[in-house]
């Protein structure tokens, strides 16, 4: 199934694509795509109704995130071989982790604002999954047995807050808007292997990330047994699992977002977002 939520910021409803690509409304079923309504009996109900006999979704209504903000937005950092060569540094021995803001999650359509006192604003095209029930010590074998689904993250980063003004990677990482979420959450039966999907970004045009999660170092179950011996993961929690070569940083000389850029980010199987890079504003 891909699983959508729509409608305006904060007042999003659940929805489902039905074979024809339209939005159905799920608001009859459940009342929004978060906590235990991502739980495998809730989708298990979900999956049982005709999508047929569920409204439609009014024409063009934006796209939420397809997750309801999680109580943890957790980042893998330096996960992709050819990624952390670019940045030049090792290939990490263990994961890096980091949280993003959850409250920094938007649309995959929404724009991208730039924080105050920005200087170095940079794009991500990142595979993200959500929790689906609750996970602590869990055994890298039964992992996906967690997982409710899969999405895109656009892992917005200011490198200047990031890596100069010292502290954790966190305060680069979690300003407002700094994580699209999206279009769709795919669960995990349409995805059997995601090993070797193919990844992209484009600002204006320009293909600038053109990756595969074949070059990805610490693999989804890992990834969840890893992570759930250090904290509880809770249904609706999200967890983003780094970027592939071609960040704005990586650029010789390096590159980074202006007011008025567009982002398209893509994933094989997840469909695609696109942004558009907006001046701060309160």
């Amino acid at each position: 199934m891909k699983l959508v939520r729509f409608g305006e910021f904060g007042r999003e409803k659940p929805g489902l694509i039905d074979s024809d690509g339209k939005v159905r409304d799920l608001s009859g079923i459940i009342a929004d795509l978060n906590g235990e309504t991502l739980a495998p009996e809730s989708l298990k109900k979900i999956a049982g109704v005709d999508p047929a006999s569920l409204p439609l979704a009014p024409e063009g209504a934006r796209l939420g995130a397809c997750v309801a903000r999680p109580g943890n937005f957790v980042a893998v950092g330096l996960n992709f071989a050819d990624h952390a060569a670019e940045t030049n540094n090792p290939i990490p021995e263990e994961p890096v982790l980091f949280n993003k803001a959850p409250n920094c999650i938007v649309g995959p359509n929404d724009d991208v604002m730039i924080p105050k006192g920005s200087l170095k604003l940079d794009w991500e095209v990142e595979f993200a999954f959500v929790i689906g029930k609750r996970a602590r010590y869990v055994e890298e074998k039964d992992a996906l047995d967690y997982v409710a689904g899969y999405c895109i993250c656009n892992d917005v980063s200011e490198r200047h807050f990031q890596i100069e003004r010292s502290g954790q990677w966190m305060k680069g990482k979690g300003c407002e808007t700094f994580g699209p979420l999206g279009p769709w959450l795919v669960t995990t039966d349409e995805i059997p292997d995601t090993s070797t999907l193919a990844m992209w970004l484009e600002v204006n045009g320009e293909r600038v990330q053109n990756g595969s999660m074949k070059t990805m170092i610490f693999r989804i179950p890992f990834l969840v047994h890893y992570i759930s011996q250090f904290m509880v993961l809770d249904p609706g929690d999200v967890i983003t699992t780094g970027t592939p070569p071609g960040v704005g940083l990586g650029f010789k000389p390096p590159r980074f977002l202006k007011a008025g850029d567009v982002m398209r980010v893509g994933i094989e199987g997840l469909g695609e977002q696109q942004q558009t890079v907006v001046p701060f504003k309160l």
